[in-house]
């Protein structure tokens, strides 16, 4: 099964995390960060990622350190439950509208790390949240990952939906890209032999 456990403490955050990549989206998300709760439950669901994760985090001070580090906990998940990447599509790309917003996302699990992020929020905050903080989980994340992830908004004024947007076409475009691939589940997906 493709799944990995990921602890991580440090003096800012003490975070654990359980992803299984062959779900079917259940979770079990306390982060401190209600707003992030809300994204990671909905990119479990449309990712059919099964995705257990409690973060205690320095919140008073404010959400940055938790979001930052919950991004690179889950990218070395992610990473950790593909192994060698025998099998994955390793690309994936989904266009997704939610109400007036319209978002692209498009992975490379390459072994390379990258995040082209395009995406401005219309207000600083969303509720008590930092709308900021979406373009640095999603920085965290590649990092651990390893991976290339455009993230571009094409239209949209809510920053909650914005926001909302991008997790869930991310969810799909992962899906997508580490789906085992029938016809080459024996190969990398790479002329090198090796991501």
């Amino acid at each position: 099964m493709r799944q990995a456990a990921v602890e991580r403490k440090t003096a800012e955050t003490d975070i654990s995390l359980t992803l299984r990549l062959d779900g079917t989206g259940s979770s079990q998300i306390d982060t401190g960060v209600g707003f992030l709760d809300h994204m990671l439950t909905l990119f479990a669901k449309h990712g059919r990622f099964d995705l257990a994760l409690v973060c205690r985090g320095d919140v008073e001070v404010d959400d940055h350190h938790s979001v930052e580090d919950i991004g690179i906990a889950l990218g070395e998940a992610f990473s950790r439950a593909m192994g060698d990447k025998r099998g994955i599509r390793r690309y994936g790309d989904t266009i997704l509208p939610m109400d007036e917003s319209l978002v692209l996302t498009a992975v490379d699990f390459s072994g390379r790390a990258f995040l082209g992020f395009d995406a401005q929020f219309p207000t600083e905050k969303i509720g008590t949240f930092d709308s900021e903080l979406v373009e640095e989980f999603w920085s965290a994340f590649v990092r651990t990952a390893a991976c290339s992830l455009h993230i571009r908004k094409l239209a949209g004024k809510n920053s909650h939906h914005i926001a909302e947007a991008i997790f869930k076409s991310t969810a799909r475009t992962f899906r997508e890209a580490v789906e085992i691939d029938p016809d080459f589940a024996d190969e990398i997906p790479s002329t090198k032999g090796v991501l």
